[in-house]
């Protein structure tokens, strides 16, 4: 794996030790961030279920101002910080956490802490991803800016709702056995696309 652009670019990170993690791909990963460039100088960013920590360096590496990742694996999270050290990324622009993906996001609602501008959640494909959905829908504006854009990362054939709480979907990108659906808070969005 590779940093694609930016200030890290062409840096090699850490692989993670076992196959029971799938990295990003950096075709997937380079996908991504041509959709989401405009949006990443300065956002707050946070990779969930975040394994070698890689997209969140590539938005790092890309302007973002500060990214926080969070894997329920101690193993992934020490994975996560050698990988900031290959970069020399600053201590300040960076949040390394260990937590379950759900429980990470009711603690963060009840702390009430600044909302992020981009959101990756890439779990296993074989998990619910229903539960941690439902938890971004029901508390969008608590976790999501007005402008907020949460990606889920997925197989293809896997469906997800196009409506859940406050988010709407607002576009799928399929690539090879894998797709990023694109979601919005409903609440923020021009009355045309959401009636």
């Amino acid at each position: 794996m590779r940093i694609i652009a930016g200030r890290y670019r062409g840096r090699k990170l850490k692989s993670p030790p076992s196959l029971e993690t799938r990295p990003t791909s950096d075709r997937l990963r380079e996908t991504l961030f041509n959709v989401i460039a405009p949006r990443i100088k300065g956002a707050r960013f946070l990779d969930l279920c975040a394994g070698s920590g890689a997209v969140g360096i590539e938005a790092l590496s890309r302007g973002a101002e500060h990214a926080t990742f969070v894997d329920r694996s101690r193993q992934m999270d020490g994975l996560i910080e050698a990988n900031l050290d290959l970069c020399r990324t600053a201590d300040g622009e960076v949040t390394v956490l260990t937590s379950d993906a759900l429980e990470f996001l009711r603690k963060t609602v009840k702390r009430r802490p600044e909302t992020w501008d981009i959101v990756f959640f890439d779990p296993p494909y074989s998990e619910n991803y229903l539960p941690v959905l439902e938890a971004f829908g029901g508390f969008a504006s608590e976790l999501l800016g007005p402008e907020g854009l949460l990606v889920v990362e997925h197989h293809h054939k896997t469906e997800l709702p196009d409506e859940i709480g406050t988010l709407t979907r607002q576009r799928v990108l399929k690539q090879g056995d894998s797709a990023l659906s694109f979601y919005r808070r409903s609440d923020t969005l021009p009355a045309s696309i959401t009636s």
